[in-house]
């Protein structure tokens, strides 16, 4: 026979266990049991939004929902599902899709702490569907869809800190706005690219290109600063059968624009 002394099961440490324990599950029954939407109406005074994205409708659990938006106009339906989140680089991973009536685009997102997040999607973009914003504009319409291959996209400190990205057109009618009337032609397959302008403006830069093309057609850059600078290159002039003095070479700006997008920009 033993004489130890029989002691607690419930010691101090093993309190602490339970109790860390019961506070996890209480934690992630809220995640996967809560609806997204009471979670909304509860969040959203908050949440700063800017002026032309307003959230309609939210349904579905905060692990998997989704919710109605619109955006400058656009009526959008975004679904998202949570992944299980990383304690050591506090990150929080979710797959999230976007779609429009006839647009769509699916990635991954993963959101740090305490500001930070990062993408990597893809999808697809009728360009048919915003044809009213872009004759608004007095840009160039094509027709077809617009492939995505690859966005991937980060931000930090208040700011998009990378921008990557490779869009292709199968090529098709172009038309485009001249004086009271329309000038068309018909373009060979196109791709565009997007990448993070690197000096000290800082901003995020896209180029067109025919596809195996030699150089651009035209690019835009957008400054973080709120301006955005525009050009055009001869290459572009020549693929739309336009007439242009010889002497120019096709890598020769033949437009150039440069407006603020924001106002107060400079």
């Amino acid at each position: 026979m033993s004489d130890a002394e029989p002691t607690s099961f419930l010691r101090p440490g093993k309190v602490f266990l339970l109790l860390l324990l019961g506070a996890l599950v209480y934690l992630l029954s809220l995640v996967f049991l809560v609806p997204a939407g009471w979670v909304w109406q509860r969040v959203s005074a908050q949440v700063p939004l800017p002026a032309q994205v307003q959230v309609r409708q939210v349904a579905g659990r905060l692990w998997d929902g989704e919710a109605g938006v619109i955006v400058a106009g656009f009526p959008l339906r975004v679904d998202w599902r949570l992944h299980l989140p990383s304690v050591t680089r506090l990150e929080l991973p979710l797959r999230i899709s976007v779609e429009s009536s006839q647009s769509s685009l699916d990635g991954d997102v993963t959101i740090g702490w305490p500001a930070s997040a990062r993408m990597n999607a893809r999808g697809q973009v009728a360009v048919a569907e915003f044809e009213g914003l872009i004759r608004q504009s007095g840009g160039a319409m094509i027709e077809g869809a617009v492939t995505i291959d690859r966005l991937e996209m980060a931000w930090a400190d208040n700011r998009i800190t990378r921008a990557e990205g490779l869009g292709r057109w199968g090529g098709g009618l172009v038309t485009w706005p001249m004086g009271d009337q329309r000038g068309q032609a018909e373009f060979p397959p196109m791709q565009a690219t997007l990448d993070t302008v690197d000096n000290s403006r800082g901003g995020v830069a896209l180029t067109v290109a025919e596809q195996g093309g030699e150089g651009p057609a035209a690019d835009a850059t957008i400054f973080w600063n709120g301006m955005m600078e525009l050009r055009v290159y001869k290459r572009m002039v020549d693929l739309a059968g336009q007439p242009w003095p010889d002497s120019a070479s096709p890598g020769d700006v033949v437009f150039r624009v440069r407006q603020p997008l924001i106002p107060g920009a400079r």
